[in-house]
């Protein structure tokens, strides 16, 4: 009798995690907990510098934002820039995205930081509707016209900051709860 209830209670499960999958609430819920796992501050940005120390930023390439208009990356030479790459499905990058809204609260009257949040969905209307009704405050744009070497990236979401001199001083894959002093600090250090 046992095994009857095992079965039983694995359908139950599977039911669930079928039903919120194929009505799109599976990265919802999976990034909801995942913001309140970030929001504890047990996970945090690796601040020790990568070894990139020979690695120069490609100012090459453009982006759409989500009203249409075209950014190019060169109009950031000169500033510090925080860029961040996600997916609307991406429940670590939907998990990460209220905490940079809040950093960047804290910082977007600093003249020389520039933020930058790249969705790489495939389809242009997808990310486009994931940002939509968000009262994130940060500027998004779109990998309409691809992203250049400096932007490739194994996972997502991948942050990385660029200097005003060009180089590389932060690099992560993964999910960060950004908005504390200490990153905060080192992006004014820039």
């Amino acid at each position: 009798m046992d095994w009857k209830k095992e079965i039983k209670s694995w359908g139950i499960m599977l039911s669930v995690i079928a039903f919120l999958y194929f009505t799109g609430l599976l990265p919802v819920i999976i990034g909801g907990l995942q913001s309140v796992l970030l929001s504890t501050g047990l996970i945090k940005p690796k601040m020790e510098i990568p070894d990139l120390t020979d690695r120069q930023f490609d100012y090459h390439g453009k982006f759409l934002t989500f009203d249409g208009q075209q950014i190019e990356l060169e109009s950031y030479r000169g500033k510090t820039l925080f860029i961040n790459l996600w997916a609307s499905w991406c429940g670590p990058c939907r998990a990460e995205m209220p905490h940079i809204s809040e950093l960047y609260k804290s910082v977007q009257h600093e003249p020389d930081l520039e933020f930058l949040l790249i969705g790489i969905d495939n389809d242009f209307k997808k990310s486009q509707g994931f940002i939509e009704g968000k009262n994130w405050a940060f500027p998004t744009a779109h990998a309409s016209f691809g992203l250049n070497q400096s932007l490739q990236s194994e996972s997502i979401p991948t942050t990385l900051v660029v200097n005003p001199e060009g180089k590389i001083v932060f690099y992560q894959e993964g999910m960060s709860n950004f908005n504390t002093d200490k990153f905060r600090d080192f992006l004014l250090s820039q």
